[in-house]
């Protein structure tokens, strides 16, 4: 399971020290998150796509699916902070409304698997938190330990909403 993480700091909130947007790319299953507006509506097998583009931004695109059965989709786009590795902000607004910072969203990498197979996103505020993992399931134990980190960091994981399978 290798369990040593990429991060910056300790128990701080702070964005890992390292990231490989290249390696980072890809789909990632949710595993687990706050609960937020914008996802209300699923209710099962929600990924996230990363796609490097040549602009040193990424797009991303989030997939869900709603009660009805359907697949819900946005499609958006992330760029670095400047000087900041682990920290991206993310719009899913259209582009003509890019230059309002409201519309870019904060999206720390607060913790990351070495070998790249889960991460936890967060952000400064604490109050979105989302486990990614590479695989559709992940172990019961490992998700236990990465909770608790979260929760040395801050947040508040009462209201943490289960979205995949744990296996023993």
């Amino acid at each position: 399971m290798g369990c040593a993480p990429v991060r910056a700091g300790g128990d701080e909130n702070a964005s890992v020290a390292q990231l490989d947007l290249q390696r980072y790319a890809g789909q990632w299953y949710e595993i687990a998150h706050l609960p937020m507006f914008f996802q209300r509506h699923c209710v099962a097998d929600i990924t996230a796509t990363y796609t490097p583009r040549t602009d040193g931004t990424v797009g991303v695109r989030n997939a869900c699916r709603i009660k009805d059965g359907t697949m819900d989709v946005s499609q958006g786009i992330a760029r670095p902070v400047a000087g900041e590795a682990g920290q991206l902000e993310v719009r899913f607004a259209p582009d003509w409304l890019s230059w309002l910072p409201l519309v870019w969203a904060d999206y720390w990498v607060i913790d990351l698997d070495p070998e790249y197979r889960w991460a936890v996103v967060g952000g400064p505020d604490r109050e979105h938190l989302w486990v990614l993992s590479r695989s559709p399931r992940m172990n019961h134990a490992l998700f236990q330990r990465l909770k608790a980190r979260a929760a040395a960091k801050g947040y508040n994981l009462r209201e943490l909403k289960v979205m995949a399978p744990l296996t023993p």
